[in-house]
C-alpha cells in the first residue's frame, strides 16, 4: 500500500521534505519511524491525515504521515 510522509524540521536534513512510500498493510507509525532511522524518542508530534496519532496507529492505504520533531526552548 502507498503512504506519504512529510517530514518537518531537523527530520528533513539528508532526508526529504515529502515523499511517497511503499509499505505492506498492518505498518504502523512508529515501523515507518524506524524505516527512516528516526530514533522514536526524538518524535514530538505524529499526525495521520491531520490528525494526531499515536506511534502504534496503523497506518492505511493513501495515508499522510507527517512527523514533527521535539521542540525545546525556553
Amino acid at each position: 500500500m502507498t503512504v506519504i510522509i512529510r517530514l518537518f524540521g531537523r527530520f528533513r536534513l539528508g532526508r526529504f521534505k515529502e515523499k511517497q512510500m511503499n509499505v505492506r498493510p498492518g505498518t504502523s507509525v512508529s515501523q515507518v519511524i524506524e524505516l527512516l532511522e528516526i530514533p522514536l524518542d526524538e518524535v514530538g508530534v505524529s499526525m495521520v491525515n491531520s490528525r494526531h496519532c499515536r506511534l502504534d496507529h496503523v497506518l492505511s492505504d493513501n495515508d499522510v504521515l507527517a512527523l514533527f520533531p521535539m521542540v525545546g526552548g525556553g
